[in-house]
């Protein structure tokens, strides 16, 4: 029954363009419409800009946390505009001691690579990281002092990743290197002898590697 409740109501929200706004702190607030001067946005003293996205008021607002847990936020739930907006804390789960890692609008069918800063990950399809409640749902398995570092999405026809680390050293290898779960440590993506993950990308061999 849920499900059937929860794409009705998918139906009946308005569909409207929306910037998600997203402080470092966490502060959230979604502005009407995509033509947004992110350079033109206010903060509280003392934060700064986190995350800046087009959306959908019906979109779905996916939120990874450093402690490998995915919240889910309604695009509709979002606090208006106005001011500062909302601590993000407020709407789900995300205790004091997790930062926000990364957002992303989901999309079905999308694929993601997240990653430790102990350089351990695996690929996860979207759909298997929506969270039902506020407490969030966990994928990514963290102790002691590792946490989650990095959310990427698997671009399509992509077939290798390029990964580097903190000692700025640099690993490419294929894509079916990495496995695909819906939850777990995953696997070494790289070793570090010191230091950690720094970033990581998936690319498309024949087209090459590219970055800013």
């Amino acid at each position: 029954i849920a499900p059937v409740i929860e794409n009705l109501e998918e139906m009946l929200t308005e569909k409207e363009p929306i910037t998600v706004i997203c402080s470092a702190k966490g502060w959230i607030r979604a502005m009407k419409g995509h033509e947004i001067d992110a350079k033109e946005l206010k903060y509280k003293d003392g934060d700064r800009e986190g995350f800046v996205f087009p959306a959908m008021t019906n979109d779905k607002i996916l939120v990874f946390g450093s402690n490998g847990v995915f919240y889910t936020i309604g695009g509709d739930k979002l606090p208006p505009g106005r001011g500062f907006g909302e601590p993000l804390r407020l709407m789900v789960d995300l205790p004091n001691d997790a930062d926000i890692v990364d957002m992303e609008v989901f999309k079905p069918d999308v694929r993601l690579i997240v990653a430790s800063d102990a350089g351990r990950g695996f690929i996860v399809k979207m759909d298997d990281v929506l969270a039902q409640t506020k407490k969030g749902k966990q994928v990514l398995n963290v102790d002691g002092k590792d946490e989650a570092k990095l959310c990427r999405i698997v671009g399509v026809n992509h077939d290798h990743i390029a990964v580097i680390g903190r000692n700025r050293k640099f690993l490419v290898f294929p894509l079916e290197g990495l496995p695909e779960m819906a939850r777990g440590k995953g696997v070494a993506i790289q070793k570090y002898k010191d230091g950690g993950l720094s970033d990581l990308k998936t690319f498309n061999w024949k087209e090459g590697l590219s970055f800013k």
